[in-house]
């Protein structure tokens, strides 16, 4: 399983330079999982930098994967995470799911850069 951060899935709408990186796991939608963290997150930068039409379109394409909604656990499992290695709330939701799902995380965050099981490349 796979699990895109935001920072990858605006890469890919963007079509930016690391959306090479990216797209083998996001147009593997049976392995892709998406958490509602990440849709919040492209949603909003892409209302803010385009309008609602295009945030519209980038979230239908998201919810071609698994869709992961923040529950109880998870949201217990990412304040440990937090407390343990001490990344943003949103940071280490995106991570507790991953994790919960034993998903791989795909990032170019660079809070993401060392720890295990994150496919990372830098920005």
């Amino acid at each position: 399983m796979n699990l895109v951060d935001s920072s990858g899935w605006l890469e890919y709408f963007a079509d930016d330079k690391n959306s090479d990186f990216f797209t083998p796991a996001i147009e593997d939608t049976e392995k892709l999982i998406v958490s509602t963290i990440n849709i919040y997150e492209v949603f909003k930068r892409i209302l803010q930098q385009r309008d609602e039409n295009d945030a519209m379109q980038a979230v239908a394409v998201m919810q071609q994967a698994q869709v992961v909604d923040v529950t109880s656990a998870i949201s217990l499992f990412a304040a440990r995470i937090s407390h343990e290695i001490k990344l943003p709330m949103a940071d280490s939701l995106i991570l507790a799911t991953a994790k919960s799902m034993n998903a791989t995380l795909w990032t170019q965050d660079s809070d993401f850069k060392e720890i295990p099981d994150v496919k990372y490349i830098n920005k």
